[in-house]
């Protein structure tokens, strides 16, 4: 029971750390009673699969965690309207799997190599994984450590030099420190030693804090210019109103919320995610034939000096089976699409501007790993408005040049705008302010929208740049520089919100770096292998000498 306990308490401080509801300061000693258990373990208990014992426990608490702060993923449905399970329970099984996997390693290692040694191996370990969680096909980097403090910018302005990665190795070195703390005084009971560690825990929680809280006071990056931003939240219900109403009828409703709210000069009219058209899409080689695309021209010569730029859903045919995009799929006989998730830029007298979506949503805008699953699973794959097989995506990003100001956007879509390194190659293409264009309404109202926002203040302070987010039923919101939420909507309204939108040109170190600290590890990582089986083979020449 006591290993249970341990279990339970590090569960309780992992989920009561996490926005948006949460104290993350929590999270500084969350893993610690996990090691505690796991420890004790391996040294005390006279269990005969100790290994076992480890990787269940951890399961559970990792499983717990996982529940409590991403539950809010049963409020998506299938498109019968009915609840989906599958959107709760895959997730969080999955991810939970692969988070004890990562503890079973550190156990195993340390079993082999000792404590010390298993200890750097963990943060090690766990960095090297939280890279791979933001890289391959089931991506789902929610939970990574370095997010927790998102609704406390005043005390992560250094993310803007180390990013939210650097944020998950601050956080697992505490860990580690404390748990050494507790195990160096359990072994010896040196008063001086447990004074000096802990006094050199507290330095490294408190010091990154106090380094913050001097770069938010003093920040002065000047602007090299302000937009005018108008962001329109037209709360468009996703999976009714969305597909039975007529594109036309969206389309007027939008632009009509758009002009009921143009009080004074607007330089940028946003809108979120997918708002054009209503079911379909439209095709990207009739971009400058498109209606709808013309009918928002229309609109913008009543508005002169004004661009739009909105989320579209659109497709491009292909007539040739040769060079066929690997996302690309077949329609009839003789005729293959691929479809995409856009956003595009508008502006009268100019050819549309278009950036497909990079980042995709697993079981939603991309069938994972499609040519070994789809053959199992089938349609299995739960269908939020988007697809069973897999949207197109373009390989760079852009950053969309304003022909009246010195505006440059970064066309970031919803999903994108959690991965902290990716949307730094917005920047590094120009972009001088984050305009995210994002559709919260699958999850209702629940910590899903709440959560997905905090994150953006996060890129705002890694890239100093302020963020200008149209949310289709909200919550859209000016994001500043420091990551501070100046201006906002209520989630559920259907409305618009103005903002002056400060432009900045410096390039922070995180955005000229990226994930450096990331790397380090993976470095270390290999390191420690490497090490551990050159001493494996070192022992089994000696024995045979």
């Amino acid at each position: 029971m006591k290993y249970v306990l341990l279990t339970l308490i590090s569960a309780m401080l992992l989920s009561i750390s996490w926005p948006t509801y949460g104290v993350p300061f929590f999270i500084f000693f969350a893993l610690v009673p996990l090691l505690m258990m796991e420890h004790g373990v391996s040294k005390f208990s006279a269990y005969k699969r100790k290994s076992w014992v480890v990787f269940g426990l951890s399961y559970v608490c990792f499983v717990i965690w996982n529940i409590v702060t991403t539950g809010w993923l049963y409020g998506s449905k299938n498109p019968d309207g009915s609840h989906s399970m599958m959107a709760v329970v895959f997730p969080v099984l999955v991810n939970s799997l692969l988070y004890s996997l990562v503890f079973q390693c550190y156990h195993w290692y340390k079993n082999a190599q000792g404590t010390y040694w298993g200890l750097g191996f963990l943060i090690a370990i766990w960095m090297s994984f939280e890279k791979f969680h933001l890289n391959w096909e089931f991506t789902w980097p929610w939970l990574n450590l370095g997010n927790v403090f998102s609704d406390y910018p005043k005390l992560i302005q250094w993310y803007d030099t180390l990013g939210a990665t650097g944020g998950s190795f601050w956080i697992l070195l505490i860990n580690v420190l404390v748990f050494y703390t507790i195990r160096t005084w359990e072994a010896g009971r040196k008063r001086k030693d447990l004074i000096l560690n802990s006094s050199i825990t507290g330095l490294l929680i408190i010091l990154p804090m106090i380094i913050s809280l001097i770069k938010y006071n003093n920040f002065n990056e000047k602007p090299i210019g302000q937009v005018s931003v108008l962001l329109l939240q037209p709360n468009l219900d996703p999976y009714d109103e969305k597909y039975s109403k007529d594109s036309l009828t969206i389309e007027k409703d939008l632009l009509d919320l758009a002009r009921k709210n143009s009080n004074g000069k607007i330089d940028y009219y946003i809108a979120p995610e997918t708002a054009l058209p209503g079911s379909g899409s439209i095709s990207e080689t009739a971009f400058e034939k498109s209606l709808l695309l013309n009918n928002v021209k229309e609109f913008l010569t009543q508005h002169p000096g004004s661009v739009f730029a909105t989320g579209i859903s659109s497709h491009r045919f292909y007539l040739n089976q040769n060079n066929l995009p690997k996302e690309a799929y077949q329609l009839n006989p003789g005729l293959w699409v691929e479809r995409y998730n856009s956003s595009v830029q508008i502006v009268p007298n100019q050819k549309v501007e278009v950036y497909h979506k990079g980042k995709l949503v697993p079981g939603v805008e991309i069938f994972p790993y499609m040519s070994v699953f789809k053959p199992l699973l089938g349609d299995a794959m739960i269908n939020l408005g988007g697809t069973v097989a897999s949207l197109g995506t373009d390989k760079e990003r852009v950053a969309f040049s304003n022909p009246y100001n010195k505006g440059k956007i970064a066309p970031i879509i919803c999903y994108e705008s959690i991965y902290g390194e990716f949307v730094t190659d917005y920047v590094k293409k120009g972009a001088n302010f984050l305009a995210i264009m994002t559709n919260d309404s699958w999850w209702g109202v629940s910590e899903g929208h709440k959560q997905l926002l905090s994150y953006a203040k996060l890129r705002a302070i890694e890239t100093r740049r302020e963020i200008a987010r149209a949310a289709n039923s909200g919550i859209s919101a000016h994001i500043n520089a420091k990551g501070e939420i100046t201006e906002d909507t209520f989630y559920g309204d259907t409305t618009a919100l103005y903002a002056k939108v400060n432009l900045y040109d410096q390039q922070t170190f995180y955005v000229r770096t990226g994930d450096f600290l990331t790397r380090i590890s993976i470095f270390a990582l290999g390191f420690l292998l490497f090490y551990f089986l050159i001493k494996k083979v070192q022992n089994k020449l000696q024995k045979k000498k």
